[in-house]
């Protein structure tokens, strides 16, 4: 049944950390069947209690699942992205703005940067056993993050901001482990967490970022690691003030051994500072990806943070695509040096359209978020009723079940693709298909 893997133990805390080494370690495999709970405790010596308080411990904690007289099983990783099924389809004449894109006018043109880069390739072809990071590009990456108060630390490339979290959380967890996120938060991410094996565990958050009580009660309930959201948060549009990011370092340097990352995606397309929590544990990961301010496609992201965190991320790295490649890296870089992208106009640019928004709402009655970034979220009472009245006037907006866990229902409108003329008219729409809610009920 186990093949060679002997569980052990005499206390429920030492059998289900014996099952869960073994999970961690790969001599446990997803779907494999453990003994009855009457046969381990003979084999153990223990009363069957013992074992059955094991279980329920590893069950709690999304290492094995009970499936009646099948008994319990090592739980299988889910392969597909719950949330991102929940999305509504935008017919014919009907606006998306549920999407979360950015708006194309305001991506800069990559024919002359790709150009550039395969100059540079052609001068100097990349081969195996290159540095995977170009010393060019972790140079400008790393003055930028030097210019923002992001604590140094070795750089390294990634497909996005996502597989750089995943390759964090892989480096440091094992299945069952507790991850603190935010609620309501990025659908991608809700989904990754579980698909590792990892357990989630929500955290409220207001404007200002993670709640300092939440995050506290989190990592003191258990959480192994805590996921933030620098600015532009999805789908609040939060930001991570001064005074909120320097509750939250006291918070994290408390628990030194929680593992700490930070998505600022919102680089190159916000207006507001960061606030950095780098540093106030001693595994921290801090991601910037390209992808909002310099286009979707280009899928690459800088991370830094600790040596150790960095080492592992680019260790497994080189195992499976090897690196990121260095066209892109150079492609990127071309596009920094240049100024292609004019940070402080489509911060501008979006923080106007979004502020208008909200400012709408609020004259009609409805409570809407939207600190920064491209994203208002509008609490509401009926999820499922209000998507349907906003489709059926016009508008596709992103279902708040994508982006919650514990948090009220709510709708995700993105800003990217109205024009001054148009926010009246969906101000209008959300009104009569939300109706007012009371001022304090931002979910």
């Amino acid at each position: 049944m186990l093949g060679e893997y002997r569980i052990e133990g005499r206390r429920a805390s030492e059998i289900a950390a014996s099952v869960e080494h073994g999970v961690g370690a790969g001599a446990l495999e997803p779907g494999q069947v453990l003994p009855p709970m009457r046969e381990l405790a003979t084999r153990l010596g223990v009363n069957p209690n013992t074992v059955a308080a094991a279980y329920r411990t590893l069950r709690e904690r999304g290492v094995i699942e009970t499936a009646g007289r099948r008994g319990s099983r090592v739980r299988p990783r889910p392969a597909t992205t719950v949330r991102g099924t929940i999305r509504i389809e935008a017919p014919e004449g009907v606006r998306d703005i549920g999407e979360g894109n950015p708006d194309p006018a305001l991506l800069p043109p990559l024919g002359e940067a790709l150009a550039a880069a395969a100059r540079h390739s052609g001068e100097r072809p990349v081969l195996y056993g290159r540095s995977p990071v170009d010393e060019d590009f972790a140079r400008a990456a790393r003055a930028a993050l030097d210019a923002d108060g992001v604590p140094g630390g070795p750089v390294a490339v990634t497909s996005g901001s996502l597989d750089a979290m995943e390759r964090v959380l892989a480096a440091h967890l094992k299945p069952g482990d507790a991850v603190a996120v935010e609620d309501p938060g990025w659908g991608a991410l809700l989904d990754l967490v579980p698909a590792l094996g990892l357990r989630p565990v929500p955290v409220a958050l207001d404007d200002d970022g993670p709640l300092p009580d939440a995050v506290e009660r989190a990592v003191r309930e258990g959480a192994r690691a805590v996921c933030v959201t620098a600015r532009a948060q999805n789908p609040t549009g939060a930001a991570v003030g001064a005074a909120r990011a320097a509750e939250l370092r006291r918070v994290l340097a408390a628990h030194p051994d929680v593992l700490l990352i930070e998505d600022d995606h919102g680089h190159g397309f916000v207006d507001l500072p960061p606030h950095p929590l780098a540093g106030a544990t001693d595994r921290w990961a801090f991601v910037r990806s390209v992808s909002k301010a310099y286009g979707p496609d280009l899928r690459l992201a800088t991370l830094t943070g600790d040596a150790v965190t960095v080492d592992r991320v680019q260790g497994r790295q080189r195992l499976g695509p090897g690196w990121v490649s260095v066209l892109l890296q150079r492609a990127v870089l071309h596009l920094w040096e240049t100024g292609a992208v004019d940070t402080r106009a489509v911060a501008a640019a979006y923080g106007q359209r979004r502020d208008a928004l909200v400012r709408a709402l609020a004259e009609r009655g409805v409570a809407a978020r939207g600190r920064s970034g491209m994203n208002v979220w509008v609490p509401v009472a009926d999820e499922t009723g209000a998507v349907a009245r906003m489709l059926h006037a016009g508008w596709a907006v992103a279902p708040g079940a994508r982006f919650r866990m514990a948090a009220g229902p709510g709708i995700r409108l993105t800003v990217s693709g109205l024009t001054a003329a148009g926010i009246g008219t969906l101000a209008d729409a959300v009104a009569a298909a939300v109706g007012p809610m009371p001022t304090g009920s931002h979910g």
